[in-house]
């Protein structure tokens, strides 16, 4: 097995993969009479394909104990993926870049409190991983025809941890 050490989460480091989604660099306003403040535009969703739409899920993740096993990763050629938690409980992010249809360079992050992430259309990525407990993401994606999933399984898994 390849073991690595996850990093923290920061919107510099990923940005190649996608956006950091939090509030601590997000443009704000007030709304609603003063009464909530929105975070504004803090992600691109990108679909594309016949009949492509955005469409917004909750998936509940069961926890993963680190260090993780990680034996493969997805990408999504029509649709870019957002995973926003529901609670303040932190997940591992798995990404890698592409070397000519294949991964290459699994890097790892630690979400912060309150991170999501939105991963780039036909970005590789790891799938949801929580940590610590049961937890419930918001996931924003793609909806259309034809299939939105390509998976690769590495010839020796990593772990992460």
């Amino acid at each position: 097995m390849l073991n690595m050490k996850p990093e923290m989460l920061d919107a510099d480091a990923f940005h190649p993969y996608g956006q950091v989604i939090d509030k601590e660099h997000a443009r704000s306003f007030p709304i609603n009479s003063g009464m909530c403040t929105r975070y504004h535009d803090l992600a691109e969703i990108d679909v594309t394909g016949p009949g492509a739409r955005p469409i917004v899920s909750i998936v509940t993740g069961e926890p993963y104990e680190l260090p993780a096993r990680i034996p493969m990763v997805e990408r999504h050629p029509f649709g870019s993926q957002a995973f926003i938690p529901l609670s303040s409980r932190p997940f591992l992010v798995v990404v890698c870049d592409d070397d000519d249809g294949t991964p290459a360079n699994l890097k790892a992050f630690l979400t912060a409190p309150g991170q999501g992430v939105n991963f780039k259309r036909n970005v590789w990525h790891g799938i949801l991983t929580p940590l610590e407990d049961t937890s419930d993401f918001v996931v924003v994606d793609w909806a259309g025809e034809g299939t939105n999933l390509e998976e690769h399984f590495f010839d020796q898994p990593y772990t992460v941890g």
